[in-house]
């Protein structure tokens, strides 16, 4: 297995997640955080306010900071801390930080055009985290694809990833894990972000090369 990297924006994000997380829990904030704090299709749309809240344009980034529980939030820096690591020695920090804020506004975009009315705030930085997941599948992903037709092998292999990563999301949303119900077309979001963004932040990092 190989050495994990050290990733000090990956470290530095998980750490002020885990910081947030814990003091809004510590405090008992943590469903209040989830009104003001999270993102709220319905807010977008201007069919509801929150007095006191976030503003609407910055919700897609303070969601990241609440979790729905210990769980939610366990698993989602367990998954981060070790993709995003190796996702950042590959593209570098400033990029891995671009990839991860992207990564939140696609998610949260879609969600939003799945249900413009909704009032049920989205928290978690799963978006976020599932577009450096599909930035570290692109990477590390180790099968040769070969084309189809007009398709160039890395198309056929970037509809191949997002293909599966909708599907173990429908499966997820289905069995609603812990009680919790997932925000599917967010996942999906964030992870086509980051299939899209690892070839040009790739190429950013390495311009003077």
């Amino acid at each position: 297995m190989p050495e994990l990297p050290e990733g000090k924006v990956t470290q530095g994000i998980a750490i002020a997640t885990a910081a947030a997380f814990f003091l809004l829990w510590i405090a008992g904030w943590l469903d209040v955080a989830s009104l003001k704090g999270g993102f709220i299709p319905a807010r977008v749309s201007g069919l509801v306010q929150v007095p006191g809240a976030v503003p609407v344009w910055l919700t897609p980034l303070s969601a990241t900071l609440v979790h729905a529980g210990l769980l939610h939030i366990g698993f989602n820096l367990l998954m981060f801390v070790f993709v995003g690591r190796f996702v950042e020695s590959v593209i570098g920090g400033g990029a891995s930080l671009i990839l991860y804020i992207v990564g939140a506004y696609a998610a949260a975009l879609l969600h939003w055009s799945m249900d413009p009315t909704s009032t049920v705030p989205m928290v978690g930085a799963s978006g976020a985290i599932s577009a450096t997941f599909g930035a570290y599948a692109l990477f590390f992903g180790r099968d040769r694809t070969r084309g189809i037709g007009p398709l160039s092998g890395y198309a056929v292999r970037v509809l191949w990833l997002a293909s599966a990563w909708i599907f173990v999301q429908a499966l997820i949303g289905m069995a609603a894990l812990g009680g919790v119900q997932v925000a599917i077309f967010a996942h999906i979001g964030g992870f086509v972000a980051g299939l899209a963004l690892a070839r040009p932040l790739l190429l950013w990092r390495y311009r003077k090369a």
